[in-house]
């Protein structure tokens, strides 16, 4: 009976998982070279929307390992039509946890950027990301990502 238990629950969280991927319609990592973000390097992420009267989550991802320094990070956020941001977010918590998913000796964070948001037009679109830190070179950061996600209709 536990056996046939365990199958239904893999066999529904690979549904659920599949069913979520589906509606994904760019995800894209840039690796940083040597894990040293340059307070220069503007890593661009190029996409295009097909349904503008869809909404869609914007999430921005952060692979960083131990060595990163810091329990948050800034970042400015561009899109190729003029729209920028300045966001902060934590990577630790209070007692130096780090928050996120661990793989392979790295730890991904997701940031949800836009919830629900309508792109106003269709075609293509860019955003770049560029750290907004103190230090000139930000050790630790491994790969900057960008996810669209399109929502239920």
């Amino acid at each position: 009976m536990k056996r046939v238990l365990y199958c239904f629950l893999v066999i529904l969280l690979a549904g659920m998982f599949t069913s979520c991927r589906h509606n994904i319609v760019y995800s894209e990592f840039i690796s940083i070279p040597s894990g040293e973000w340059s307070i220069d390097s503007l890593p661009r992420f190029d996409f295009a929307i097909e349904d503008n009267k869809a909404s869609y989550d914007i999430i921005l991802y952060v692979r960083h390992t131990e060595r990163y320094p810091y329990q948050n990070m800034w970042l400015f956020v561009q899109d190729n039509r003029q729209h920028s941001d300045t966001i902060e977010f934590y990577l630790a918590d209070d007692r130096g946890r780090w928050l996120g998913d661990k793989h392979h000796g790295f730890i991904e964070m997701p940031v949800l950027y836009e919830s629900n948001y309508h792109f106003p037009d269709t075609g293509k679109y860019c955003i770049s990301v560029q750290q907004g830190m103190r230090d000139s070179v930000l050790r630790g950061v491994m790969d900057i990502g960008v996810e669209i996600v399109k929502g239920e209709k």
